[in-house]
């Protein structure tokens, strides 16, 4: 009996440590400093950004003049990553996040856009647009300046309905570091361009 009480207390512990992690959301200028580190150095200043309130809740830190948009790093997930991309690309990210906030599942959410796509409701890029993520880890963060150590680049570049075919791109990677396409010939269609590991 003893044993099980001590069971339970532990458990409610770390459940309670990770809600406080979650709700750790840093000021908006380290929020915003840390966001635009995925875009290109030249488009950071102008960039969109959206990021995190108090709650923990996604809202726009600043609004942009140029045609980047960023998103900071989600304080209830492990490690740090943050994201920048096209405008053309925003109609989709926000029908996922809008999807998402409704309670979608991942595969309800591709159902959905996918369809709202071809009926033209959905506004695809008309021309390949980038979405750039730079990952790392905490330890390697630095919450007062905003600032990461050795985060990895990950690239992808959006051509709704592209094949391999009109490519000439792989559908897997045939060796490190290699662009190929992923979800060739839908809505989603995609070239991947990840790090290469270290390892």
């Amino acid at each position: 009996m003893k044993k099980s009480i001590l069971i339970l207390l532990f458990l409610i512990s770390i459940s309670t440590f990770s809600q406080d992690k979650k709700m750790s959301v840093l000021a908006e200028d380290i929020q915003i400093r840390t966001a635009v580190l995925a875009a290109p150095e030249d488009q950071r200043e102008g960039a969109m950004v959206y990021g995190y309130d108090e709650n923990g809740e996604m809202k726009v830190l600043r609004k942009g003049t140029n045609y980047m948009v960023c998103l900071a790093d989600d304080p209830s997930k492990e490690g740090i990553q943050v994201a920048c991309y096209s405008k053309k690309l925003e109609p989709f990210m926000a029908r996922g996040r809008e999807l998402k906030a409704e309670g979608k599942s991942e595969v309800e959410k591709r159902q959905i856009r996918e369809k709202e796509a071809k009926d033209g409701t959905l506004k695809m890029p008309d021309a390949p647009s980038t979405l750039h993520v730079l990952s790392g880890s905490e330890e390697n963060y630095n919450p007062e300046s905003g600032e990461l150590k050795d985060g990895k680049f990950r690239y992808v570049i959006y051509i709704p309905y592209a094949t391999a075919e009109s490519t000439g791109l792989p559908t897997k990677p045939e060796a490190p570091g290699m662009p190929w396409i992923m979800e060739p010939g839908t809505h989603r269609a995609h070239i991947m361009i990840s790090p290469v590991s270290d390892k």
